[in-house]
């Protein structure tokens, strides 16, 4: 297995942006029933920073030492620009926790991705879709 501790944690979370947001979309798609709009109001619901902060504070218990490395390293990349909703705080957070998705996934390690995401938004199902409202 190629070792990508290399590539700086900037590019973690550049490519995890993109994988967390499809296994979003595919956890929508195959656990809910909906129209496309509903499918895109709920996805856009987890993927922004806030969300993805409160993620992140759920996930940690379930997270190995390896991978809580990761997300602390996503979470103090130096960054260029401000959030464009909500704090610093939470985008640092939500950048580590794309960090972290984005090694797993260069790693070929989807499964464990998937298994996070549902850890994540676990305890939040309402008719086999999460509900976005609870925390």
């Amino acid at each position: 297995m190629t070792d990508y501790q290399h590539l700086s944690p900037e590019v973690w979370a550049y490519l995890g942006d993109a994988v967390f947001e499809l296994l979003v979309r595919q956890y929508f798609v195959l656990n809910c029933p909906c129209k496309a709009g509903e499918l895109h109001k709920r996805t856009t619901a987890v993927v922004n920073a806030e969300a993805q902060a409160r993620m992140v504070r759920r996930l940690q218990p379930y997270l190995t030492e390896s991978e809580w490395e990761i997300v602390k390293k996503g979470r103090n990349i130096s960054v260029r620009h401000g959030p464009r909703s909500g704090s610093v705080h939470e985008y640092r957070y939500s950048t580590g926790l794309e960090a972290l998705f984005g090694l797993l996934f260069l790693q070929g390690d989807l499964a464990r991705a998937a298994e996070l995401l549902d850890i994540g938004l676990r305890g939040n199902e309402h008719n086999g879709c999460a509900d976005l409202n609870d925390d």
